[in-house]
């Protein structure tokens, strides 16, 4: 059992926590947002960032509980 001592003293070794739901709810919207302006770039700018329409597409269309692994973590 961890001791307040241990806590003040950072002698507690910390899990990888997956967040609050608060903090889960704002990263899922976040994802929702970028899908978004992705979904509204023009040609000319999804060429710059090296898309095509279509990956941009199918990227904006996922659902918002689909996404990478490395986001989530």
């Amino acid at each position: 059992m961890m001791s307040l001592m241990d806590s003040v003293f950072g002698r507690v070794q910390h899990t990888k926590s997956r967040g609050t739901v608060l903090d889960r709810l704002n990263a899922a919207m976040a994802l929702h947002r970028s899908r978004a302006r992705l979904a509204a770039l023009d040609a000319h700018l999804l060429d710059d960032i090296g898309l095509d329409q279509r990956t941009a597409e199918r990227e904006a269309s996922r659902p918002i509980w689909d996404a990478p692994g490395t986001w989530t973590q």
